[in-house]
């Protein structure tokens, strides 16, 4: 790649006043970033040959919004006109002094060459450093040769110290489609036992970047079993070696399964305009999907024939996936609409003996998928019909373009039905509040789903029929 990489005009005004009194580098992710021909999200600027209080003065002009401090050595500039903020930080040192992901002493040391300032970082693709005058790519330990062998490599013995760097190679690989280095394998392997010190909340963090970021999520569930960290997730290990009958499932077990149809969803044409919210969610519905499988599946007859089958395995899966969020630290609004994509995952295969979505299934399906959506399922479904390869069901593809279709032709491919007769149409009716009110509300709602009326005005008539006969 020639040339420097693109620097925002404030940042490049900054770097000039560093270049002043000592040596600038972008260092990190967005360096690996630009080599890799994507756009720079995030700048950081490591500054050698200057002491922390000169680099602060440096900066006092542009406004320094946060001093993490001497003892690490960071400064955090926030840009006057984007807001984007910057961190400059000095080269350090870093030495294991307790268990955990914080268990850490740092030194900043000024003096530190390239080469070793970079020996504390994670992996080689992240401790490649740039001069952003230059454009010098300055690489001590072999980065660059790992990206274009799209290989994650652990930088130094330093990897030990730090569990959480196993995660990393996690969400790193799915997020750029790497492989990962036997030897980070296997050094990976021997810390697996250290999982229990990483906190919560940044366990939570790579599933979550995972989730959001992920180009092939697939290779990064190759990286949990690889490393042996597939065990801290069960939901997840008892997947794999769970069989499926071959004439469904050419594809083999239900772990090879799920990462088909994580593969399959994000390259949806939907996935792109998706908001990071919305992938997570869907992420993890379709990573969960089948969780239930383990414990359904067994060799029954079929018509004569012995086949594996997985019946109930949609409900069972939901309180299952709902334990596995817990574990990870997940936001407890994703518990109830995951749950809900996971157990109506073949609703497309459950609406009746016509062939067809009848309106009513259409409607009490939006209102048990609520705060999913059917729009939701259909591409939960939809990656779980292109996550069995080679075999290809333009039948079943059908069966979920007609469910959305109803859902469009009902405006509820987005939304949940709302109960059109309320309290308020029984008090103008003269009824006084009481506990009478709930059980008619829930008819008249039933029958809304029936579509014995679809507006306000139907509702009210309804009502009034209703309570003549009852």
């Amino acid at each position: 790649m020639n040339g420097a990489p693109p620097i925002p005009a404030e940042l490049r005004a900054m770097l000039d006043v560093t270049r002043r009194i000592g040596r600038p580098r972008l260092v990190g992710g967005g360096v690996r970033d630009w080599l890799l021909e994507l756009e720079p999200k995030d700048f950081d600027i490591e500054v050698a040959g200057v002491d922390f209080e000169t680099l602060r003065r440096a900066l006092s002009p542009f406004g320094v919004t946060d001093v993490v401090g001497r003892n690490f050595g960071v400064l955090k500039v926030r840009g006057a006109t984007s807001g984007v903020e910057y961190d400059f930080s000095l080269p350090r040192r870093e030495s294991k002094t307790g268990a955990g992901h914080r268990g850490f002493t740092v030194a900043p040391d000024p003096d530190l060459s390239d080469a070793e300032a970079a020996a504390r970082r994670d992996f080689t693709v992240n401790a490649i450093s740039c001069d952003p005058f230059t454009g010098e790519v300055i690489d001590p330990h072999g980065g660059v040769a790992d990206l274009r062998a799209r290989v994650l490599r652990h930088t130094s013995a330093a990897f030990l110290e730090d569990p959480l760097r196993v995660l990393r190679a996690f969400q790193l690989a799915a997020r750029f489609n790497f492989s990962l280095a036997p030897e980070t394998a296997a050094i990976s392997r021997s810390i697996a036992g250290t999982f229990a010190e990483l906190p919560v909340e940044r366990i939570w963090g790579e599933w979550e970047k995972w989730a959001v970021k992920a180009i092939k999520p697939s290779r990064g569930l190759a990286v949990l079993e690889e490393t042996g960290w597939l065990a801290h997730f069960p939901e997840i290990a008892a997947l794999r070696g769970t069989p499926q009958e071959p004439d469904w499932h050419p594809e083999g077990d239900v772990f090879t399964h799920t990462q088909y149809c994580l593969d399959a969803l994000v390259v949806l044409d939907e996935w792109p305009s998706s908001s990071p919210a919305h992938r997570r969610l869907l992420m993890f519905a379709v990573l969960a999907h089948d969780f239930g499988k383990p414990g359904t599946t067994a060799r029954v007859e079929k018509r004569g024939v012995l086949r594996w089958t997985s019946l109930g395995h949609e409900a069972a899966g939901a309180p299952i996936a709902e334990n596995f969020l817990r574990r990870i630290g997940a936001p407890l609004e994703l518990d109830a609409p995951v749950k809900a994509l996971v157990a109506h995952h073949l609703a497309h295969h459950h609406h009746g003996d016509d062939g067809e979505f009848s309106d009513s299934h259409v409607r009490r399906l939006a209102r048990k998928l609520a705060p999913a959506t059917i729009g939701d399922l259909a591409l939960v479904m939809t990656a779980d019909v292109r996550g069995r390869p080679p075999l290809e069901s333009p039948h079943v593809m059908a069966l979920i373009d007609q469910l959305r279709g109803r859902a469009h032709a009902l405006e509820l491919q987005s939304k949940a039905p709302q109960p059109l007769v309320l309290g308020r149409h029984l008090l103008a009716l003269g009824h006084r509040p009481g506990p009478e009110f709930k059980p008619v509300l829930d008819a008249a709602f039933e029958a809304q789903l029936d579509g014995a009326f679809a507006d306000e005005a139907g509702g009210a008539i309804w009502l009034r029929a209703f309570l003549e006969h009852n």
